[in-house]
């Protein structure tokens, strides 16, 4: 295993590093490394189709893998947050009322549209703060106008 620098388990890095279908692709790579294990070496042999046998053979991952496991469950939800947010401003855009993406959301319209108006207050602050990756004042106001009134 090549061993990663202490600072590539924070967030904030592999996000940086990693696009949203990396980052799940290899927390389900680490997840099932984790979970699955073949208790001896593969010899090739096609004589036992019995999967019975690993039932009871775990493995577990160093502690580097394992911090790289719980960082990179924390981008990907990061990481599907922002994607929520695009979703929702592009039904909204493609004329989808709330109702519609409430359901997309397995929630109501009401607090899908609460989560959205939050986001954005969120977006605001943030770039009060002087974040220039944070929607800017004229895409809040094009943004809210489309989120509308609370249904």
């Amino acid at each position: 295993m090549t061993m990663l620098p202490e600072v590539a388990t924070t967030p904030e890095v592999l996000e940086s590093e990693f696009s949203l279908l990396t980052a799940v692709t290899r927390l389900d790579f680490l997840s099932r490394r984790d979970n699955v294990a073949v208790e001896q070496t593969d010899d090739g042999a096609d004589d036992d189709d019995d999967w019975m046998r690993i039932k009871d053979v775990t493995t577990t991952l160093d502690v580097d893998e394992a911090l790289e496991l719980l960082a990179l469950g924390e981008v990907v939800a990061r990481k599907a947050h922002e994607h929520r947010q695009l979703g929702i401003r592009a039904a909204l855009r493609g004329g989808a009322d709330w109702t519609a993406i409430g359901r997309a959301m397995g929630a109501s319209p009401r607090a899908a549209w609460e989560r959205h108006v939050g986001w954005l207050e969120q977006q605001a602050t943030a770039r009060r703060a002087g974040d220039v990756t944070a929607l800017d004042d004229e895409e809040l106001a094009a943004a809210r106008q489309a989120a509308g009134r609370r249904p």
